[in-house]
């Protein structure tokens, strides 16, 4: 876990030397003031023999001391703070660049709230840990050092017996440290559990209300919450041992040191200003391990939640694009689908040796039973999955067989998913404003053209009566916006794109039966000379479509025209009898 951290840390290396060094100096400014204190008192003889000129002197020194440390001091924490904020905003760039890289499998099976806990709170976590492992981290090893190369200079004997105390006060840290770090990791844990239930039941609370979910809800969140509660206590718990332990020990180091120092003195070894310096290097030796200590938690903390960041970093991102992968400028809209299987799970079979062949211009729409497939069709033609076997091939505009056909697999993402234009039943919207979310596909629209589509799509004149019109602010989601104004939105947004290709997947679903009839000729002259496929459950809305497929169970089980269909007297039929049977 430290490697990836250092890996972060190589851009900044010049700063992570400059801290240093100034770390260095301020702890050579603090270590040199109780000289200058231990030489004033040795010019402190007895009444009447004090050497004034001697002290001035000393002082004189010790404010150039005092005023360097503390410019060092200031600096060393401007370039930690640096260092750290920029570490932590790479960190969360590359989780964020991952996720919209990872497969879309990854997503659909992974809790939204854990992941947004990851790429924020987490990292702010770590953030914290980090900055303050940078801040005492370098000071309290130099320290360490420093103090240890001025003690000896004064005398050997009393710096061993502090050295040999010293190790029992690491003993002690690192024992506490390992118990810690597991507490940390089950804490961070939890709390991505708690993120994720609260951001489902904002999301959903309307539900939850309807269905008068409340006591069960708010059951599972204390149950959650006692867990955290637990967690975090066991960790502070344990974390807080440390402090204590650690001042015990260096509270006998100061004691050893003002025992064998005042015999020395006494002895004559040492001077008593001397024998002050000694006191005062124990304290500022022993110091640092109590910051250490502390930050060692913290860091036990940082790295636990370091640990659920680079899991999602370190996500199998989704297959690239191939270096020779090709960019379909215009499809013809020829769609060919060869034996073709699929399934999100290996234990449960969905799509089943598929075969289907559409000419340019076709509308093709597909029906059945919820959970026969027919979404999952749609994700297959956009690549939002791939098939676990079987081709899907696309024609090109200008081809000069019809045979030419490109495997999807060969063709970019971004250009096969530019000639596709989606509206599905479940609508989004962006945070911004109406004439954003319109031109999302294309940004580069003129006025006139974002209007005529957002005409055709029968949503201007609700946008005209808003307070700004098309520079009205939509809140997340659309929650300013009914459902229906937000589909009229997403259909105004394709309609201003007009690729090649259209999916409709229940597109008219939250629209009312007047505005639906309208929207239903927009979509006919929209269609026009495109290949379309459309989703739908209401089957009065596909009768003009060239072609049906009627699935169940990943197969196509029937294919016509609607008439054909109703002939045949089939599924298809029983589907569409069910829809206006009487009661």
């Amino acid at each position: 876990m430290v490697r990836k951290v250092l890996r972060y840390m190589k851009k900044y290396i010049p700063l992570l030397v400059i801290s240093i060094l100034l770390a260095t100096v301020t702890v050579a400014m603090t270590l040199y003031f109780p000289i200058l204190t231990g030489n004033a008192l040795d010019l402190i003889i007895e009444t009447g023999e004090v050497d004034f000129a001697g002290i001035t002197e000393i002082i004189k020194k010790a404010i150039v001391v005092i005023a360097i440390s503390a410019v060092a001091q200031w600096i060393m924490n401007v370039c930690n703070n640096r260092m750290t904020y920029h570490i932590v905003m790479d960190i969360r760039k590359d989780a964020f660049q991952k996720l919209e890289k990872l497969p879309l499998g990854y997503i659909d099976s992974k809790s939204h709230g854990d992941i947004i806990s990851r790429v924020i709170a987490d990292v702010d976590t770590f953030a914290e840990g980090l900055l303050m492992g940078f801040t005492q981290l370098f000071s309290g090893v130099a320290t360490i050092v420093g103090t240890l190369l001025f003690m000896l200079s004064l005398d050997f004997k009393i710096t061993l017996v502090v050295v040999v105390i010293t190790p029992v006060s690491l003993f002690v840290a690192s024992f506490i440290a390992k118990k810690t770090y597991s507490m940390f990791q089950l804490q961070s844990k939890t709390k991505g559990e708690q993120t994720a239930l609260i951001n489902e039941m904002i999301e959903n609370q309307k539900v939850v209300q309807a269905f008068s979910h409340e006591d069960e809800v708010q059951e599972e969140f204390e149950e959650i919450n006692n867990r955290l509660e637990k967690y975090s206590l066991n960790a502070t718990f344990f974390s807080s041992l440390v402090n204590p332990s650690t001042r015990f020990v260096n509270s006998l180091v100061y004691a050893a040191v003002g025992i064998f120092g005042a015999l020395s003195a006494i002895a004559g070894g040492i001077s008593v200003g001397q024998l002050s310096c000694f006191l005062t290097y124990a304290n500022q030796y022993t110091k640092p391990f109590n910051e250490i200590s502390g930050v060692v938690t913290e860091l036990q903390n940082a790295l636990a939640c370091a640990a659920r960041i680079f899991e999602l970093i370190e996500e199998e991102a989704e297959v690239p694009d191939a270096k020779d992968a090709y960019e379909l400028e215009q499809a013809s809209g020829r769609v060919r689908i060869e034996n073709v299987n699929f399934s999100y799970t290996p234990e449960q079979k969905l799509i089943e040796n598929f075969n289907l062949q559409v000419t340019p211009g076709q509308r093709v729409a597909i029906v059945g039973p919820t959970g026969c497939g027919k979404t999952t069709f749609i994700n297959l033609l956009m690549r939002f999955y791939d098939v676990n076997s079987g081709s899907i091939s696309l024609g090109e505009t200008g081809n000069a067989s019809e045979e030419d056909l490109y495997d999807i697999n060969s063709i970019t993402r971004k250009s096969l998913r530019n000639n596709y234009g989606m509206v599905l039943q479940e609508t989004w919207l962006k945070k911004g404003t109406i004439r954003e979310n319109i031109c999302m596909g294309k940004p580069e629209a003129t006025e006139e053209e974002m209007i005529a589509a957002a005409k055709a799509a029968h949503a201007h004149s609700f946008i005209k009566r808003l307070p700004q019109g098309y520079d009205t602010e939509i809140l997340e989601d659309g929650g300013n916006l009914s459902q229906g104004q937000k589909q009229l939105l997403c259909i105004a947004r394709v309609m201003l794109c007009l690729p090649p290709m259209l999916i409709l997947d229940e597109a008219t679903s939250s629209i009312d039966t007047r505005t639906e009839m309208k929207i239903q000729k927009a979509f006919l002259t929209m269609m026009e000379g495109r290949t379309s496929f459309i989703v739908a459950h209401r089957l009065s809305t596909i009768r003009e479509a060239d072609v049906i497929l009627v699935m169940k169970e990943g197969k196509i089980i029937e294919q016509g025209t609607h008439e054909e269909l109703l002939a045949k007297n089939g599924f298809y039929a029983t589907l569409y009898n069910s829809q206006f049977a009487t009661v």
